[in-house]
């Protein structure tokens, strides 16, 4: 089941992409051979012919050419499998002397038209993000937590403060923070930070972004609403929670004999119980099975100020709408900084995820999830990054992709004639054959992963 949410989710992404270049296909007369949904078999054809609307069950492409009716029509089709969708348009991809070519149309309606894919999904990503902000709340960049004794305590750092800028990065909410640590190489200098406090007085100061202390090894988040305890939204590899066996998705119930029923619980016994080298006793719910695990801290140094940003407000229409517009900087700005990290080298192969990977997320995803309707906001907060992935991905200029074709149509633009089809379309084959093979490589390290975790 948890594969064909994945695949629609992910047939949803990309039948808007495509819906993008399909619109401003026919604004600039372009036609548009057929408009899929999923790929292999069609299974329902509709055709809008001169004498009204056609529909044929398991058209084949020998049935589409034998119509005359319905010879230069649009075949919308719904195809077999729930993967994906395709616009395919008169002359992409070969000479045709037709007048409504792909080819035969100005300049800036190809451009338009190869641009409006990515362009489309960072839309449907923006609307996204709306619907899942009018739901849950917005998250500011304000301070919920401060560990009692850390460089960030040390520092002045309070509860109710709002980070504005890290390093002269601007910090606009707060997963703004969290990428920050992810996507940047955190040294020994201390951090330079701006903030505001919760009086409204603008304030900056230096933290030591080191931090020695025993930990477990693992990240949590709020339960759903009406269940109790807390729920593992990561855990580190080779940590005493990894080891012991405790996994993604599990709802921590109590901790050292006392009850966890909110994540307000967890933060208030840890202040007043740090822990020490000592072993601990966790009991935690994976579905309707409980059990209990004796675990024992380890002492690390780790590069954390040791705050939290887990608020959500309900706001207004206009902070409806301006934080769905930070949720989508910060997808893109998220996306981009982890393709310069790849190019310069500082992710590793494990840290890159295909569909295999996706699909192993979106069903963990699901299986954490407790109600139908947290269920469906989860899988919309991963259909903003994936959209707002694929807008970014899409743009790289790169052969056969969009910003290679780009690239292509801009040439063509400053020099005032087209490059050769032939040879373009030789340089977007050898692009399809390194993303396929890309592709393989990723999956096969998907696949390995998941058997290996």
């Amino acid at each position: 089941m948890n594969i064909i949410i994945a695949l629609l989710v992910f047939t949803v992404i990309i039948v808007l992409h495509e819906m993008g270049h399909f619109l401003l296909a026919k604004k600039n007369g372009v036609g548009v051979t057929e408009f899929s949904v999923g790929m292999g078999p069609r299974l329902i054809t509709l055709v809008k012919t001169d004498q009204g609307m056609s529909c044929k069950l398991l058209a084949n492409t020998k049935y589409c050419e034998s119509r005359e009716d319905w010879e230069n029509k649009t075949k919308y089709s719904w195809k077999l499998l729930p993967i994906g969708g395709s616009c395919m348009m008169v002359g992409e991809d070969e000479v045709n002397e037709a007048p409504d070519s792909f080819q035969k149309a100005g300049i800036w309606a190809r451009i338009s038209i190869i641009a409006a894919g990515p362009v489309f999904n960072f839309i449907s990503a923006f609307i996204f993000a709306i619907i899942l902000i009018a739901n849950v709340g917005y998250n500011p960049s304000e301070i919920t937590y401060v560990k009692e004794g850390s460089p960030a305590a040390e520092a002045g750092l309070q509860e109710g403060d709002r980070i504005t800028e890290i390093n002269g990065d601007s910090i606009s909410i707060g997963k703004d923070y969290d990428v920050y640590f992810n996507l940047h190489v955190i040294g020994d200098e201390p951090l330079h930070i701006k903030y505001v406090t919760s009086e409204g007085e603008k304030k900056e100061v230096d933290v030591d972004p080191n931090y020695s202390y025993y930990r477990l090894g693992y990240s949590y988040g709020s339960s759903d609403e009406g269940a109790k305890g807390i729920v593992i939204t990561a855990i580190e590899k080779d940590s005493p929670m990894d080891q012991a066996g405790v996994k993604v998705g599990d709802t921590v119930t109590a901790f050292n004999g006392i009850a966890i029923q909110e994540a307000k619980d967890m933060e208030e016994y840890l202040a007043k119980n740090p822990l020490t080298g000592e072993e601990i006793t966790l009991t935690y719910q994976r579905e309707k099975e409980s059990k209990t695990v004796k675990l024992t801290p380890y002492y690390a140094t780790v590069k954390s100020l040791q705050i939290s940003m887990g608020k959500y407000e309900k706001g207004n229409v206009l902070q409806v709408v301006k934080y769905g517009a930070s949720e989508i900087r910060f997808w893109i700005e998220s996306t981009l900084k982890s393709l310069g990290m790849m190019i310069r080298g500082k992710v590793s192969k494990d840290d890159v995820s295909g569909v295999v990977g996706i699909v192993d997320m979106i069903g963990t995803t699901v299986d954490a999830s407790k109600t139908a309707f947290t269920t469906f906001l989860n899988l919309l907060n991963i259909a903003i990054l994936l959209s707002a992935n694929l807008g970014v991905m899409n743009l790289i200029p790169f052969p056969a992709l969009d910003g290679g074709r780009l690239i292509f149509l801009f040439i063509e633009l400053f020099r005032g004639k087209p490059v050769d089809q032939e040879k373009e379309g030789i340089v977007h084959l050898v692009g399809i054959v390194l993303l396929m093979a890309l592709m393989i490589f990723v999956t096969y390290n998907d696949i390995a992963r998941i058997i290996g975790g």
